[in-house]
């Protein structure tokens, strides 16, 4: 039967020019020139379709998060709508976890947003469509992509409707009892749909031609862009306000190529699920290449624009440090202001910022050329793009009275009062808290507005190049700060309301990353993900990513931005991307967990990817319990046993056998963490690294190669390494022995395969007064001191958000005196942190580059349960040259030994599987100012003697 649609509906959808709307067939088949083909096709008697005019009965209230667990019929009526139960998840399916039993269920439309419930009927539509089904399953390739609605029912929609216009409009699903009454109604989630329909691979964004700039934005769901031009970028009134056409989701305009430098924001009028209304937005483009301060508009910036280069530029993939294999990489963890913010040797006009790094005699500079030298090959900055709650205008930061400060005592509850009534309204954040993830962030820029953050940051990454350094980016794509129509840093969730950010099965925006989870399984959302990094790679030269909570995005978004990113060439886009390197947080929980939205890219998952994951599993044997656990749990760097603290380990017995466990833990880390490496257990049995369980009963070992784990102990979450060695550690001891503890846990990660990350600071003992989370600590709690005259230890007690519960524990060791580091502590640490990497780049074997080389040349020594306890005794062996068996890889050394000491007392180790060598301590110790270190000796009996709490490495050089 012929389907009538009324007057109301007929701007909603689109048609050929004079149709008539008032007894118009809705098609069968939609083709991609017209939105409506002059094919049609009668509904059966079944699927009748009925119109009825607009009323409004009830006052919908408004959220912008429907409560969990409520069942909607508990619910007013009037409330019902602000949930998102049903999923619209293909052009023919809904999904809906209801029963209809012998009622019927009913698809309700309203272009103005006036859909109502009562208890017998829906008010307020344009549109009411029948659905079939109900009592079947959903088909495979539905529950594929969203597998926590597996167990839903799908409802049949007509093939012939007219999807792409209903999606603009307010929807909702019902179902009604076979007397009439209402059972159960609520809104759509329409991802599913979106992506069938409207998946878009076209250009997005400003692209420049000769003559022309052409804007594109993706908003299928919208019924009106329009783009407001300004020549400022802040006030004022807009010079010219353009509209844009829609073709297929995607909304286009073209204009004149001078308007380059001006500004714009795009006005989206659009139906949004948390107001229940047609709402009309002003936004910043998500496709962004520059903006005005504080994301207020978009800048029309063509980056490819020679006056955006810094001299050099387009030759600097060209001059990139020398990077063989991805084994070779180590990285420093870095803050963009904490570099610098605290540098007297800094001009204050770029201290801060992103121009810091280009001064060649700045302690900063000098302090990475030193490192850089030694075999430091990335630093990772955190997060550079624009993010929320720092003003990029710096005029208006607050700042604290340092000398006030410094009057306090080390224990003092009152610098963290005057830090935190200011905290954010300073200069001051880690900057996980993205708005756009595609510009840099203006307030490290000596101006936010026009191009400065883009020349800025492109001297930086150049200025690192240039001294032996190659640069990782911190990028943060699985939440986004803002959400809703009210926040001014919301944009995705106003353009496309619903589909960016990962809904619960209520549709509540997901927040276990923190808040406003993105959904990288939702097509657009993944394209705009590899966009971003393709960007920074080709616009920025820059050389690698670490991804913010990688577990919450999908594992096949990081396999494709690998591959896109490696397929870069120096020919077609000045970048080799065969050395960029990705890594991120494996960490598998919230909604995500045991692929609950699909398999996403967790430790396990991650096997054979060749992509990094953060190794857990070493930081917690060494530094022991967790960061979640009782901060005096003692491990293997720590303590335990040997050296207890006033807390409760569990008693002797337990805590030798919990050292034996976690000395497993290491070794498996130090060979990679390899899944299928094989070694003696604490038990004397022969296991592989999967075999060997964590407290929780999950494999410590998860990797195929050694680039897949990130080994660490420290990184800009929780404590510091010295803060954490602090605290952990008995409060007899010395700060000369806590200095050569903070050492030995580093040497640890500097000599295991795998991916060595440190964190800033821990080769200078840095401190940041025990804080555990100092994201929004201000510079004061953060402080960085590249002269080595302090460490920042004893600057008052942390915050009390994030710390109070630990006070009673920090307030003695803060006020002890004698638990501060002198500056003759700090420069030693610093040579010593360098001498690690020297050895570690002395000899390929420290890097070796797949898991068989690591299985054939990889021993351990002192295991089963006769061992001396704690003591790691690790070998590596190369070949011959001519020789049959191991290839030869190492010119210099043939064998090498590390014995890993951490008891108070010098202990003696003997293996006859190492006696009649020609063992000697490495040159690079020899000529140490460590004297303690220079005392480690190697005789050709097989014993070996090293003194308390060192790590010492000995090498058998090549005769001739």
């Amino acid at each position: 039967m012929s389907v009538t649609f009324p007057p109301t509906l007929c701007s909603a959808i689109s048609a050929p020019a004079g149709a008539d709307f008032t007894r118009l067939r809705i098609p069968t088949r939609l083709s991609k020139q017209h939105p409506i083909s002059s094919t049609r096709r009668r509904l059966s008697a079944d699927a009748i379709v009925k119109f009825r005019k607009p009323r409004r009965l009830l006052s919908l209230c408004c959220s912008t998060m429907p409560l969990e667990g409520v069942a909607t019929t508990s619910l007013p009526s009037e409330s019902v709508l602000l949930y998102s139960r049903a999923f619209w998840v293909s052009r023919s399916i809904i999904a809906w976890n209801v029963d209809v039993e012998d009622g019927e269920c009913y698809l309700y439309a309203s272009r103005d947003a006036k859909l109502s419930v009562t208890d017998d009927e829906i008010l307020g539509y344009d549109v009411k469509i029948k659905l079939e089904g109900g009592e079947d399953g959903l088909p495979q390739y539905v529950t594929k992509k969203f597998p926590h609605i597996q167990n839903y029912k799908a409802f049949k929609v007509p093939q012939v409707m007219d999807c792409e216009s209903l999606l603009k409009c307010q929807l909702a699903v019902a179902i009604f009892t076979t007397d009439g009454k209402c059972k159960s109604a609520t809104g759509l989630q329409l991802p599913g749909i979106l992506d069938e329909l409207f998946s878009y691979s076209g250009p997005l964004g400003a692209v420049f031609s000769n003559e022309t700039i052409s804007l594109y934005l993706w908003a299928p769901t919208a019924t009106v862009v329009r783009a407001f031009i300004y020549t400022d970028p802040l006030g004022g009134e807009a010079f010219e306000i353009v509209e844009l056409k829609e073709i297929d989701g995607v909304w286009t305009v073209t204009v004149p190529r001078h308007w380059e430098g001006y500004y714009y924001t795009y006005e989206v009028s659009v139906y949004h699920p948390t107001t229940l209304q047609i709402e009309k937005f002003l936004t910043c483009d998500p496709y962004s290449r520059g903006l005005s301060a504080n994301g207020k508009r978009t800048l029309f910036v063509d980056l490819d624009c020679d006056n955006l280069k810094p001299e050099g530029w387009d030759s600097l993939g060209n001059e990139k440090p020398n990077l063989l294999s991805m084994s070779d990489i180590s990285i420093y963890e870095l803050h963009i202001r904490d570099f610098s913010a605290n540098d007297h040797t800094v001009h204050p006009d770029f201290r801060g910022g992103y121009l810091a790094f280009t001064l060649q005699d700045s302690a900063g500079v000098l302090h990475l050329k030193r490192l850089s030298s030694a075999g430091l090959t990335h630093i990772h900055l955190l997060p550079t793009f624009h993010f929320a709650d720092v003003d990029d205008e710096k005029h208006k930061w607050k700042h604290a009275d340092t000398e006030k400060l410094k009057s306090f005592p080390p224990d003092s509850d009152e610098q963290q009062a005057i830090i935190t009534a200011i905290q954010n309204e300073d200069g001051y954040n880690w900057g996980y808290n993205p708005v756009l993830w595609g510009v840099p962030k203006g307030s490290y820029a000596s101006n936010p507005n026009g191009p400065s953050r883009i020349i800025e940051f492109r001297k930086m990454v150049q200025a690192l190049n240039h001294i032996g350094l190659r640069v990782v980016l911190d990028v943060v794509y699985n939440h986004l700060h803002a959400s809703g129509c009210h926040d001014e840093n919301s944009v995705l969730d106003k353009i496309v309301p619903g589909y960016y950010l990962r809904r619960n099965t209520d549709g509540g925006i997901e927040n276990s990353t923190c808040v406003n989870n993105t959904a990288s399984e939702h097509f657009m959302v993944e394209r705009l993900i590899l966009d971003d990094l393709m960007c920074w790679a080709v616009h920025y030269k820059v050389d690698g990513f670490r991804f913010d909570l990688m577990g919450h995005i999908m594992k096949k978004t990081m396999v494709k931005a690998k591959s896109l990113l490696q397929s870069l060439s120096k020919e077609e886009s000045g970048v080799d991307g065969s050395k960029i390197f990705i890594y991120g947080e494996g960490w598998d929980f919230g909604e995500v967990a045991n692929n609950g939205r699909g398999v996403n890219a967790s430790q396990f998952n991650l096997y054979g990817t060749g992509i990094g994951s953060f190794n857990d599993r070493i930081r917690d044997a060494l530094l022991g319990g967790s960061p979640f656990g009782h901060p005096l749990q003692q491990g293997f760097a720590t303590g335990l046993f040997l050296e207890p603290n006033d807390h409760d380990q569990g008693g002797k017995a337990a805590s030798e056998h919990t050292l034996t466990v976690l000395k497993d833990h290491i070794q498996v880390g130090m060979a990679g963490n390899l899944k299928d490496f094989v070694l003696v257990n604490h038990d004397g049995e022969e296991v592989k690294g999967s075999e060997i369980l964590t407290h929780d009963g999950k494999p410590v070992a998860y990797t195929s190669c050694p680039i897949e784990t990130i080994n660490y102990v420290s990184a800009h979450d929780n404590e510091t390494l010295f803060d954490i060695v602090s605290l952990k550690t008995s409060m007899d001891i010395s700060v000369e022995e806590r200095c050569r503890m903070n050492h030995l846990a580093t040497s640890v990660i500097a000599l295991s395969q795998g991916i060595p990350f440190f964190h800033s600071g821990d080769e200078i003992l840095r401190s940041k007064s025990l804080d555990r989370d100092s994201y929004n600590s201000g510079d004061w709690f953060n402080r960085v001191d590249f002269s080595y005259n302090s460490n920042n230890w004893g600057v008052g007690l942390p915050p009390k958000e994030k710390n109070e519960r630990s006070w009673p524990l920090i307030k003695p060791r803060l006020a002890d005196p004698t638990f501060k580091p002198q500056k003759s502590h700090i420069i030693a640490a610093v040579e010593n942190f360098c001498n690690l990497l020297q050895i570690r780049y002395s000899s390929p074997l420290f890097r070796l580059r797949t898991a068989n080389a690591i299985q054939e040349r990889v021993r351990f020594h002192n295991v089963g349960p006769s061992l001396v306890p704690g003591v790691i005794v690790m070998s590596l062996e190369d070949g011959y040259e001519g020789f049959p068996g191991l290839t030869q890889l190492d010119p210099k050394y043939s064998y090498i030994v590390v014995v890993i000491n951490p008891s108070p007392t010098e202990v003696s180790f003997t293996s006859p599987a190492l006696c009649a060598k020609s063992l000697q301590l490495h040159p690079v110790q020899m000529n140490s100012s460590d004297t303690t270190g220079k005392n480690s000796t190697y005789d050709a009996s097989g014993c070996f003697k090293v003194p308390a709490r060192t790590t010492a490495v000995f090498v058998e050089p090549r005769k001739g």
